[in-house]
C-alpha cells in the first residue's frame, strides 16, 4: 500500500512542449489548485516513443521555452530527467526514476483525456499504480463520461469506483481523477503552423516564448 504520510505532493506533466502553450500552463495550474500540490514538474520528452518530433526541434530548445514559459512561477519546475536517463522516453520509466530520486514524495500524474482513452495502449499501463496517482483532464474532442468505463479492461478489476468523487481508488492506494472543465482548444502544431507562415501566436504562448520562437526563428522552415 501507498504511503502518504509525510509526503510531498507533486504534479508531474510531460509532453513534447514544442512549443509549450497557455494551454499547458493552465493546466498544471488547476491541477495544483485542485489537488493542493506543492509542485508541478514539466518533464520535456528526449525521446517520443510512438511519433517523430515535427519540426526535430533538439531538446534543449524545447526546454529553454519550458524555463521561459514558467520563469517566476515558483509552484512550477522543469525537469530534464527525460534526457538524462536517456533511450526511449516512455512515462513508467521516467516514473520509476523520479520514485527513486525522490522516494517520499506522493505524484500526480497528469494526462489528457485523449490520451486516457488510449491508455491501455502504453508500456506497462498498470505499473502506473505503483508509483503514482493519475489526473485525467478534459481535454476538446476526447469526452470520458465515465473513468470506469475507459479503463482498460485487464486492470478495471483494480480498482473501486466513487462516483460522486469522480475517483477511481486502486488497491495500492492511488487513484485516478477526473478533472473536467479545463478544455482549452489550443495546439502545437497549429502554433507551429502559425509560426511558419510568419503570423501572430501572441495569446496563445507566454510572451517570453513567442519572443523566443522568433528570436531563433524556431518554425520558419517547419512542415
Amino acid at each position: 500500500m501507498a504511503n502518504f504520510g509525510r509526503s510531498m505532493k507533486v504534479g508531474i506533466l510531460g509532453g513534447t512542449f514544442n512549443p509549450i502553450h497557455i494551454a499547458h500552463l493552465r493546466i498544471a495550474e488547476e491541477v495544483r489548485d485542485r489537488f493542493d500540490l506543492a509542485e508541478v514538474m514539466f518533464v520535456p520528452a528526449a525521446a517520443p516513443p510512438h511519433k517523430p518530433l515535427a519540426g526535430d526541434l533538439p531538446f534543449a530548445r524545447r526546454c529553454e521555452m519550458v524555463r521561459r514559459a514558467i520563469a517566476g512561477n515558483p509552484f512550477f519546475s522543469v525537469s530534464d530527467i527525460e534526457q538524462r536517463r536517456g533511450g526511449k522516453s516512455y512515462s513508467i520509466d521516467t516514473l520509476r526514476a523520479f520514485r527513486q530520486e525522490r522516494p517520499d514524495d506522493e505524484f500526480f500524474f497528469i494526462i489528457g483525456s485523449d490520451s486516457f482513452l488510449e491508455f491501455g495502449s502504453w508500456r506497462d499501463y498498470g505499473g502506473f499504480f505503483d508509483y503514482c496517482n493519475l489526473v485525467v483532464v478534459e481535454r476538446p474532442g476526447a469526452v470520458v463520461t465515465a473513468l470506469d468505463q475507459a479503463l482498460p479492461v485487464a486492470i478495471a478489476h483494480e480498482f473501486c469506483y466513487y462516483g460522486a468523487e469522480k475517483r477511481l481508488a486502486h488497491r495500492s492506494g492511488y487513484s485516478i481523477y477526473h478533472l473536467e472543465g479545463v478544455p482549452l482548444d489550443i495546439s502545437s502544431s497549429s502554433i507551429r503552423e502559425l509560426a511558419r507562415l510568419g503570423r501572430s501566436i501572441r495569446y496563445l504562448v507566454p510572451e517570453a516564448v513567442e519572443h523566443y520562437i522568433k528570436e531563433q526563428r524556431l518554425y520558419a522552415n517547419a512542415r
